[in-house]
């Protein structure tokens, strides 16, 4: 065990006579790790699968001429400034923050007390050697992929604790889920992945972290800069009803900061979708007919106000979902008003509004060339492909199985070729996006059943073949005979849920073909700790 004396600088951030050297799959390790292993040995795949080219990324104009002239906001400067916290790992909240949360309710103060070593950091404090290659992992749908490890007695303490999502860190060293207790869990890679050898069981995952809202969440998500070798830049942030924004230290757990909006009769008003820039500078938060951007620099209740509707035109509704394009200086906004909409990043300008789902927007992402983003909708079987260069109608559509309100996410590979998406009858189906069939649109390349319940969550690793699934939902009740409970003298219909086995898990799966040496990737995956026994889906 390495003694840590300070956190280490990131790879593109070493002096110049410390230049880092090229690594095998030495990945950043965990937020929450003190330990440092071996580098990380991926499960041996059943198949030789080549491995998979990327598709080009597709260029193009901009949606209008005025995105061709906007260039997005300079980069911003680290959390550690921005939110107004010393350097070290644990820092404490300044005065001026903690009068930000002062009025917070009980229950979001009274967080589990966590077991000794359950918040711990983890950085690598040496090169990996210089004569190693860089390798980056491709996704391989062509075969079932293998289940490695998951978490379930985490989620079954309580009655109808089904999980709502989970979500890789943007440099891979944890996933972050979310559940209807209302607790964010954070979860490190399994440790066996860094063991040499093949693992044949992996042990059960257990939250490093837990964070405790006070109320349903509406949303949560990474921060866009996030890396686990600068702790000033990993932080959560949630929204739930009836209580501002919150950010949260993926580090400790510790509530950091808030961002607070009133409205028009100075009442606090929750947000129902969150969403970093790029750049990280700013929050973007959907209200009703409003997009509010808070400046990361200034937690409080300033922000900027961004009508989506006025004079009855636009956009109207609860913006409840926003995503950027990684390559326009814009961003979409979807409502539970079945619409979608288009905005200048600069100043929130209306660009486009689109129409085309049966039901209201709860998921956006776009594709890595930033001219094509994906959208879905609750009680809507279809998934939406829209070209900005063509915005007037969808590109393509894809069928999935969505048949409640629940946001049932999907998920794009860092390549752009893959599309995944859960389904509420629990399948998990992935589409070739780079390759389209006799009908103009992808063709499912494979469909499989994690578990006989809703899978709700999908992500994707950023650099290596691992997919997370979430699942559960809200279940009720059977009306049955009374003398099926054995009380034949009363013949009245009773509730029971005897029937009902509900399956609420977070699980991980290998999904990967070959290793690809000639791209460079610095953040090749994180050491974590947890991982399960047995398990495995089927083809459907």
């Amino acid at each position: 065990m390495k003694t840590r004396e300070a956190p280490p600088l990131a790879p593109d951030c070493l002096p110049s006579d410390q230049a880092p050297a090229p690594a095998r799959l030495s990945p950043q390790t965990s937020s929450m790790d003190k330990n440092t292993d071996p580098e990380l040995m991926p499960p041996p795949s059943n198949g030789g699968d080549p491995p998979l080219i990327s598709p080009d990324p597709m260029s193009g104009s901009a949606v209008s001429q005025e995105l061709e002239e906007a260039d997005p906001a300079s980069l911003s400067i680290p959390l550690e400034t921005e939110f107004g916290t010393p350097s070290k790992l644990s820092p404490r909240i300044e005065d001026q923050e903690l009068s930000e949360n002062m009025s917070l309710p009980a229950e979001e103060t009274n967080r589990p007390e966590l077991r000794s070593g359950e918040a711990m950091e983890c950085v690598s404090e040496e090169p990996a050697p210089e004569d190693e290659e860089s390798i980056t992992w491709n996704y391989s749908f062509s075969q079932l992929p293998r289940f490695l490890s998951g978490s379930w007695s985490e989620f079954s303490t309580q009655p109808e604790n089904f999980l709502k999502g989970c979500k890789w860190a943007p440099d891979g060293s944890c996933i972050l889920t979310n559940s209807a207790d209302n607790i964010l869990r954070i979860y490190n890679l399994p440790s066996e992945l860094y063991k040499e050898g093949e693992q044949l069981e992996y042990a059960e995952m257990a939250p490093v972290l837990r964070m405790v809202e006070g109320d349903t969440i509406y949303d949560y998500c990474w921060y866009s800069l996030m890396s686990s070798a600068q702790p000033d830049t990993s932080y959560v942030a949630s929204s739930s009803r009836e209580n501002p924004i919150h950010i949260w230290d993926a580090f400790t757990g510790e509530l950091r900061a808030s961002f607070r909006a009133y409205n028009h009769l100075d009442e606090l008003t929750a947000a129902h979708s969150l969403c970093f820039s790029p750049d990280g500078s700013q929050l973007f938060c959907g209200f009703n007919r409003t997009v509010r951007v808070f400046s990361t620099t200034r937690p409080g209740r300033d922000c900027e106000v961004r009508a989506t509707f006025a004079k009855k035109q636009g956009q109207s509704g609860i913006i409840s979902c926003i995503a950027f394009s990684p390559a326009q200086p814009l961003y979409a906004c979807g409502s539970y008003s079945r619409s979608l909409g288009l905005y200048a990043w600069d100043d929130g300008s209306p660009l486009s509004l689109l129409g085309g789902h049966q039901g209201g927007i709860t998921h956006l992402c776009f594709h890595p060339d930033g001219n094509r983003f994906f959208s879905g909708a609750r009680k809507d079987a279809e998934l939406l492909c829209w070209d900005l260069r063509q915005p007037g109608y969808p590109l393509w559509s894809l069928r999935r199985e969505v048949t409640t309100n629940q946001r049932i996410y999907f998920d794009l590979d860092p390549t752009g070729q893959f599309l995944v998406s859960g389904n509420t009858s629990g399948a998990v189906s992935v589409w070739d996006i780079s390759v389209t069939g006799h009908e103009g649109k992808p063709e499912p390349v494979l469909n499989f059943l994690p578990q006989n319940e809703c899978t709700n969550g999908v992500s994707l690793h950023p650099s290596l073949p691992l997919l997370a699934t979430a699942s559960g939902q809200r279940v009720f009740p059977e009306p049955t005979e009374s003398g099926d409970e054995g009380e034949q003298e009363m013949d009245i219909p009773l509730l029971s849920m005897r029937h009902i086995h509900p399956e609420y898990q977070l699980q991980l799966w290998w999904c990967g073909g070959s290793q690809d040496t000639s791209i460079p990737d610095c953040h090749q995956g994180e050491k974590g700790q947890g991982g399960t026994e047995g398990g495995g889906g089927e083809f459907i």
